[in-house]
């Protein structure tokens, strides 16, 4: 029997093409709030579901005896109870690399918008135009250090950028064994060195009990005064106070996060308050490109499960506190070219 699939949010033509072109019946849900999924899981009792922005939770999991498998339309999961589904015997997928590249290219924005104090400049240029010329800081990115946290899919595509634009990449991931680090970049062991030599420190880490908190006060103040605070990740990442305190301090040159902790934001979130801080409202990954991918890619893992295959892309339950980790190291057979060489 065909299954009925559950999209508490739309997705692209390609994978509910996929999903009715097999025989299942689409349940478009009544809300993104999950309380609005736990009324149609209650409702409909459908066999799977594609999430994208809603938090599913143990309670959602459990109201629903027929839920076989979960997929997250995208890279992040932190918003499911993956432990809460597998203890009920729910599968759960995710699309990886769906829009690594989408992120990627956002993460990139940020630091050239970072670069450039593009809100200063944006603020100044038309009343005061040699101000904004002459005056207002303005970087360049060649022979600037960019230190990356997370070096998966999303964190690997940033670093390929950043050497393309002459930049020096260091990586952090003790996830990671060196040889599998893109080449150019010197793969370090010690986090410390990623935020004292870096120009950039750029996120790209799962929210985990590792992770969570990581970049605190003690780390911004190892930055230098001219750094720049990068975050495409996740907003549990950073104690948002404490980086408040830091970008109007002048402790770090400012951030630009496309993360923070409450989404949709706060109006009252007092990082919006700063000129030296960009937020977007987390649409590194919401491409047109990576959303048609993600959701081919989402309803072909709904199908493998349905036919009994091995799916593509698992999540899997990681301890990160006792994960395995690697200490070896890899340095860049050459250097990017410096700023005074051209």
């Amino acid at each position: 029997m065909p299954w009925k699939v559950l999209l508490p949010q739309e997705i692209m033509s390609e994978g509910r093409q996929l999903l009715l072109d097999a025989g299942h019946t689409i349940i478009d849900g009544r809300g993104f709030e999950t309380e609005d999924v736990l009324a149609d899981m209650i409702e409909h009792q459908p066999e799977a579901m594609i999430v994208r922005i809603t938090p599913i939770t143990r309670e959602v999991i459990e109201s629903n005896p027929n839920l076989k498998v979960i997929v997250r339309h995208g890279a992040g999961f932190d918003a499911l109870d993956v432990k809460a589904c597998h203890d009920n015997g729910v599968q759960t997928l995710y699309a990886p690399v769906a829009n690594s590249t989408s992120v990627a290219e956002t993460a990139m924005l940020l630091i050239l918008e970072m670069s450039r104090n593009v809100t200063v400049l944006h603020k100044t240029w038309v009343d005061d135009y040699y101000k904004a010329k002459l005056k207002i800081r303005k970087n360049t990115l060649s022979g600037k250090t960019l230190g990356i946290i997370g070096c998966g899919n999303i964190g690997s595509r940033v670093a390929k950028r950043a050497l393309a634009f002459e930049m020096n990449v260091l990586c952090y991931d003790p996830y990671k064994p060196a040889a599998d680090f893109p080449d150019g970049v010197e793969v370090v062991r010690d986090l410390d060195r990623i935020f004292t030599e870096s120009d950039y420190v750029s996120l790209h880490a799962p929210n985990t009990p590792v992770t969570h908190d990581m970049v605190d006060m003690n780390r911004l103040k190892q930055m230098k005064p001219t750094a720049f605070l990068i975050n495409t990740a996740r907003g549990g990442l950073v104690k948002e106070d404490d980086l408040f305190m830091a970008c109007r301090d002048g402790i770090i040159a400012g951030a630009g996060l496309d993360a923070i902790r409450q989404e949709p934001v706060d109006p009252a979130n007092p990082l919006l308050t700063l000129d030296n801080v960009i937020i977007y409202p987390h649409i590194g990954g919401n491409t047109t490109e990576a959303a048609h991918r993600a959701s081919y890619f989402s309803a072909m893992g709904v199908q493998e499960v349905y036919e009994g295959k091995e799916p593509t892309w698992p999540i899997h339950d990681i301890d990160y506190a006792t994960a395995p980790t690697y200490t070896d190291t890899k340095k860049p057979d050459k250097k990017p070219a410096g700023m005074f060489e051209y």
